[in-house]
């Protein structure tokens, strides 16, 4: 062999489609590229899995500059054999104008490209190699898979800026040996070029590998291996299968190389996380990891990360007793299996890849799944009455159901449209989103009657909405009659019992003669209100009359709010005791109806009730006692309350001074 070059594709005299035809099948997709490649070679990876044993598909995502002693093999290799003009073939510019970038997609424990290297010997099932390198729009073979056609892979060359990949994979052969291939393609577009004999027109169709026979070959084996070690990519173990693609420059969309590395991650936890998770003590079906320059990346954990934490306990309902059959009536058809969860929540900090599925500060979504249990979508459904209450949900279609729904969707397998299909498959599609929707309405009970003991509007937090209703009312979510700090109150006469002071947030309070704001949570403190009442001595032993004696009193620190303490949604008032001294706390917990005015301490027939979780301090330790001494001061502590789902949580946090003798 005399070395690798490039083969350029001539419009043979029955037609082949053009490259710009190939590269238009993705269509106009919503999602950007990044989020496609992981969605789409994740999806060929997992199809591309080893089924016995059946050992965790690693995948990973790698992006390097090529280093100095590997930039010299780049140039020289892959420009042998080149088409001369930049604007034909970019990769040459990509090559001379400086540091080279690559991404690199790669995954092991899957099965590599292998079969026949010729399309016109691909007859039997194996087919793998001329599938994914030569051509375009197969038809897909593997049973339950995520793929359908195979248009996916275009979105490899769409990510290089000059539409360049190198594949590199180890198969197993039909003689039970294995084999290492390499080669290279480029999909960018057609052209014509002026020859001795004419002008000739070109697909834009080029491969990259052994030109000595008729047909353009992958290098194989000890060449395969000796070129892939000069262009610094890693090389396959003794008995290890896989595929690895890397993109030549790849379209970052404007992040810096560190940036998309993070945004790889997520996005990889976003559309990935149903293999992620171990279920039924069986390992994950995949591991996952990025790098950027040797660096990791972290992927997040699903379990740990919100809210993507709630689809995983949708998708435990949704394979639990719990689950819900949908089943479509006319004609009967059994669709699939739906899990639905809905949880008290703080809001969310919308992200990068969050907002690319429409996911800002509420999830209202349900995860849309074929029996593969790659992620198709989030659907969303109806807001619920509360900006801190959130549902989840996860639906899985039935086996029986897979080719349904997978012509539903588009080339991206980003979406099921029902409108593509004929009856009666349309109706089946149609439905599937119609009783999702009515599970959802019970799960919301919209349009029914309120059960007793509860309210519409829920949850503690939502108190905000109606502070603007109630008259004489001051503050925002209703934190009752602050007192000013260290006030002070001559008195006449000793007590030798302490005075309670309390105050209460969580709700609208008409306590207050006027109406005033409150400082943003953090602030030194609220607006203050003389409140003259009983005091207690700094010192019990002091009995001198008409001395300046301060009262204990609770500052509260911004509004309530909620939080999340492990797998638990806690509603969170802060407070500080600005006098000092030791001081008793112990909480006040009632249930409040929005429009009534009523507290509600004593709940229905089975009903929940709000429970104090405990008293944390500013590092974070968590103090479960009913009651608690606290020394006053400037430190803010945390009254953290498990709230009564589908009600208001009413706190109020109440003193008392502790006699020191």
């Amino acid at each position: 062999m005399t070395g690798p070059r490039w083969f350029s594709q001539p419009y043979p005299p029955e037609g082949a489609s053009a490259a710009e035809g190939i590269r238009n099948q993705l269509g106009r997709p919503e999602l950007d590229l990044l989020t496609i490649l992981v969605r789409e070679s994740a999806q060929n990876s997992w199809d591309a899995r080893v089924r016995q044993p059946a050992p965790t598909v690693d995948y990973r995502i790698d992006m390097w500059t090529v280093g100095p002693a590997h930039t010299g093999a780049w140039r020289e290799l892959l420009i042998d054999g080149a088409p001369s003009d930049a604007e034909t073939f970019p990769l040459r510019d990509t090559l001379r104008r400086g540091p080279i970038r690559v991404l690199a997609v790669s995954d092991r424990g899957t099965r590599g490209l292998g079969g026949p290297t010729r399309a016109d010997d691909a007859v039997g099932s194996e087919r793998d190699f001329v599938s994914f390198i030569r051509n375009i729009g197969e038809p897909r073979d593997t049973a339950l898979g995520g793929g359908t056609y195979g248009f996916g892979k275009g979105i490899f060359y769409l990510l290089s800026k000059s539409g360049t990949v190198l594949v590199h994979s180890r198969c197993r052969t039909n003689r039970g040996g294995y084999e290492t291939r390499l080669i290279g393609c480029t999909l960018w577009k057609s052209y014509t070029a002026a020859e001795p004999s004419g002008k000739r027109r070109y697909t834009g169709r080029h491969w990259w590998g052994d030109t000595s026979g008729d047909v353009i070959e992958p290098l194989v084996d000890q060449e395969a291996d000796a070129t892939a070690q000069r262009l610094g990519l890693k090389s396959f173990g003794p008995e290890e299968t896989g595929t690895t693609v890397v993109v030549i420059d790849p379209n970052l969309d404007d992040l810096e190389p560190t940036q998309a590395a993070d945004y790889l991650a997520e996005t990889i936890t976003w559309h990935l996380w149903p293999k992620m998770i171990s279920t039924d003590g069986r390992p994950p079906a995949m591991s996952f990891s990025v790098t950027c320059d040797g660096v990791h990346h972290s992927v997040p954990d699903p379990r740990d990360t919100r809210p993507l934490h709630m689809f995983v306990a949708a998708y435990e309902t949704m394979t639990g007793p719990d689950g819900s059959d949908l089943h479509c009536l006319r004609p009967k058809r059994y669709l699939g299996r739906l899990g639905l969860v809905k949880r008290i929540m703080p809001p969310l900090e919308p992200t990068r890849a969050s907002r690319m599925l429409d996911i800002e500060d509420l999830v209202h979504h349900v995860c849309l799944m074929r029996p593969a249990e790659l992620v198709v979508t989030y659907h969303p459904g109806p807001k619920p009455p509360s900006v801190n209450q959130g549902y989840a949900g996860v639906f899985r279609a039935d086996e029986d159901m897979d080719d349904i729904y997978a012509k539903a969707e588009p080339p991206t397998h980003d979406a099921w449209n029902g409108q593509s299909l004929d009856r009666p498959e349309s109706t089946f599609v149609h439905t599937t989103f119609t009783r999702i929707a009515e599970a959802q309405a019970r799960l919301l009970s919209l349009g029914g009657v309120a059960r007793s003991g509860s309210a519409n509007v829920a949850l503690g937090a939502a108190s905000s909405l109606f502070s603007g209703l109630v008259g004489g009312a001051w503050g925002i979510g209703g934190a009752t009659a602050y007192s000013k700090p260290g006030s002070t109150a001559v008195r006449t006469s000793r007590q030798d019992t302490a005075e309670e002071n309390s105050s209460v947030s969580g709700r609208p309070a008409a306590t207050a003669s006027r109406t005033r704001s409150l400082p943003p949570v953090g602030a030194a403190g609220p607006a203050d209100i003389e409140d003259n009442g009983p005091s207690f001595a700094d010192s019990p032993e002091s009995g001198a009359a008409d001395t300046p004696r301060r009262r204990p009193r609770v500052q509260y620190v911004g509004d309530p709010y909620y939080d999340e303490r492990g797998d638990a949604s806690v509603l969170v008032q802060d407070f500080r005791l600005p006098v000092p001294g030791p001081q008793r706390v112990h909480i006040d917990l009632a249930v409040t109806l929005p429009g009534t005015g009523g507290r509600e301490t004593d709940p229905p027939l089975g009903a929940g009730i709000p429970v104090l979780l405990g008293w944390e301090d500013g590092d974070g330790h968590l103090h479960a006692t009913e009651t608690l001494v606290i020394n006053g001061g400037e430190y803010v502590w945390r009254a953290l309350v498990c709230p009564a789902p589908d009600t208001m949580t009413e706190i109020g946090i109440k003193v008392e001074a502790v006699k020191t003798t």
